[in-house]
């Protein structure tokens, strides 16, 4: 059986097609992570002694850690996804989004392998950051620029590699700039600014530091 996705020589044996639509499959996950970010504000808000900007980033933490472990930990961990008779709904979720980038339905290495490690290692990590900032640890923007260039980097990884092997991985311009540019700019400058923020305030713990051993 064929597949819609670029390029056409593609070959997926067993390949099962969507059984979903696109809005069927992106309403509950605009849904669910409107329901994480709205809770984690209000959740937030009874922390005591943390500002709005603390607030927001609790908010991008919880979102983006859970991204990265429930929706990229599903895609690491099922090989299969797109032949599966009875597909869960996180493979309808993978095979729509590879209309934007086929090298996830193909299973490319190096997209394993980043995504691998962000689910793993940025995941658990990115909802550590939730707590570190919620219990103002010291250790919290030390945690936050960590995480930000792991972000960064896989970012990097993601649109280098796809250049190198051809640039070729999407149906049309609207998967392009929808998928492919749109879902994944989120992670490009958001962990931007956060870095940004956090080094100006690791050096300016470490001044006031030296400030008080003169």
């Amino acid at each position: 059986m064929g597949h819609p996705y670029a390029p056409a020589e593609l070959q997926l044996p067993g390949f099962v097609p969507l059984q979903l639509s696109q809005g069927q499959i992106l309403a509950p996950y605009l849904g669910t992570s409107l329901f994480v970010l709205v809770a984690i504000w209000l959740i937030s808000g009874r922390c005591r002694g943390l500002s709005k900007t603390d607030r927001l980033l609790m908010c991008w933490w919880a979102f983006t850690g859970l991204t990265h472990i429930v929706i990229e930990g599903t895609f690491v961990f099922a090989p299969g996804f797109f032949k599966n008779e009875n597909p869960s709904y996180f493979d309808e979720l993978w095979k729509e989004y590879s209309k934007g980038d086929s090298r996830y339905v193909a299973r490319d290495t190096a997209t394993v392998t980043v995504e691998g490690i962000t689910a793993v290692l940025e995941g658990p990590a990115s909802l550590l950051a939730v707590y570190a900032i919620a219990s103002r640890k010291s250790y919290s923007h030390i945690l936050q620029f960590t995480v930000c260039l792991g972000q960064l980097y896989g970012c990097l990884v993601y649109f280098i590699t796809a250049y190198l092997d051809g640039f070729n991985f999407w149906v049309s311009p609207f998967y392009f700039w929808a998928y492919f540019i749109g879902a994944n700019s989120f992670w490009t400058w958001i962990p931007t600014l956060i870095a940004m923020r956090s080094w100006k305030k690791i050096c300016a713990a470490i001044r006031a530091e030296k400030v008080k051993t003169k």
